[in-house]
């Protein structure tokens, strides 16, 4: 007998039909002898819509009471999964965040977890009890309801499953597992059967949409089996792991995540000193903006020029800075390009393996993509290239490092 701990997100719980299968999966486990704690998201839209009522009252509502407001979609869905569990004679006892007690920070809208209560669980799993948690939520030190951010509820079925020393925490999604990319580009994507957590952070990060980050890295922290599933059909879906296969017979390249929202920004002519760099910077972290990849290059008159890129949403905001920072540094002029794209190849297997980087640069070339930024890793070499060429450039590298034939299972 195991324990796992399953989260269903939005689109799994996204109707009353939905609930009841969910409902009928959860029982076969618990019908196999297992343990279970299910952390559930509000039903799909159902957040957005509590945004929008928030903002037809108030542009800018406080963040305490978005909290309090959005929590609520987490609620009925705990409630109506509890009920369809009981109809079906398996005992289950829903919690909300505070009720279970998951500690939190206070900063609201984007509270991170730092404790959690199991005694009031452990009792009722073992009185045979399904426990009935909602995601994305927590409560802070004063009793004052919090949240996690959006797609928060992974991160508490990963942090319940590191409390509880579950055996495995169990993703359900609208996909059946972690691709070697995104199969709407590549109609040879590969689903994998194993990835290790750091290659799975690095792929959340560069854009995978698969996994929230912070789940991510909470799982490798506490060494959280995980394992991402599909909610509407039954299968393996894909093992994430803190172990490594023998990097002789794993592919060298697990998967290609790309990002679609980027923008660059260079500023042309900064006199070469010391200090230019955070003279740049420092004014655009003020702004809470994001800066990604950085390249500062020194030409012979001893100015330089720095280019860096933020999310795409950030563009006008960092240009409207840049145009300041340079004139105080007389900097000759502020450009920018808001149709660029990352491309990132991943893999453990590149730190045993030579010739990765000038590989991907040669399939790029042999498609004539031109590389405007590169940054590296040890298990990941990203290019930065001109937006309509993502997906010619996702195909041509998802080809020449034989991802469509890699040691993954696909139907």
């Amino acid at each position: 007998m195991a324990l796992y701990v399953q989260k269903y997100g939005g689109t799994s719980v996204g109707s009353v039909e939905r609930i009841e299968a969910v409902a009928d999966k959860v029982s076969g486990f618990r019908c196999d002898g297992h343990d279970v704690v299910v952390v559930v998201s509000a039903m799909s839209g159902e957040t957005n819509r509590l945004i929008g009522l928030a903002k037809d009252i108030q542009d800018t509502p406080t963040p305490r009471e978005m909290d309090v407001l959005v929590s609520t979609g987490e609620q009925v869905t705990i409630a109506l999964l509890c009920m369809a569990l009981n109809k079906r004679g398996v005992p289950a006892r829903s919690y909300t965040g505070s009720q279970v007690k998951i500690l939190t920070d206070s900063a609201h809208t984007k509270a991170r977890i730092q404790d959690i209560e199991v005694q009031s669980m452990r009792s009722d799993l073992d009185a045979g009890r399904v426990i009935v948690v909602a995601g994305f939520q927590g409560v802070d030190a004063e009793g004052n309801i919090t949240t996690l951010g959006r797609g928060g509820s992974d991160t508490t079925g990963v942090a319940l499953a590191a409390a509880l020393k579950a055996d495995e925490c169990q993703i359900y999604t609208d996909v059946d597992g972690v691709y070697t990319t995104d199969p709407r580009v590549v109609e040879g994507a590969q689903r994998l059967e194993k990835i290790t957590f750091e290659e799975m952070l690095e792929m959340a990060s560069l854009g995978s949409k698969v996994l929230q980050i912070r789940a991510v890295e909470f799982a490798g922290k506490y060494k959280v089996p995980l394992r991402v599933l599909s909610s509407f059909k039954d299968g393996p879906g894909t093992l994430i792991t803190i172990e490594e296969e023998d990097t002789v017979e794993k592919p060298v390249i697990s998967g290609i995540a790309f990002n679609r929202d980027e923008a660059k920004l260079t500023v042309l002519g900064v006199p070469d000193v010391p200090g230019v760099a955070s003279r740049i910077l420092g004014p655009i972290s003020r702004e809470n903006i994001e800066v990604d990849i950085i390249v500062q290059n020194v030409a012979a008159d001893k100015t330089t020029d720095f280019t860096f890129t933020v999310h795409r949403n950030d563009y006008p905001a960092a240009e409207a800075v840049l145009q300041k920072v340079a004139a105080e540094l007389g900097a000759r002029e502020v450009v920018g390009d808001g149709k660029i794209a990352k491309v990132s190849i991943v893999g453990v297997g590149m730190r045993s393996h030579a010739g990765v980087a000038s590989k991907m640069f040669d399939a790029l070339a042999a498609e004539n993509i031109n590389i405007q930024m590169i940054s590296t890793s040890e298990i990941k070499v990203s290019v930065v290239i001109a937006e309509k060429y993502l997906e010619l450039a996702v195909r041509s590298l998802h080809s020449a490092f034989d991802l469509d034939a890699a040691d993954v299972v696909s139907e």
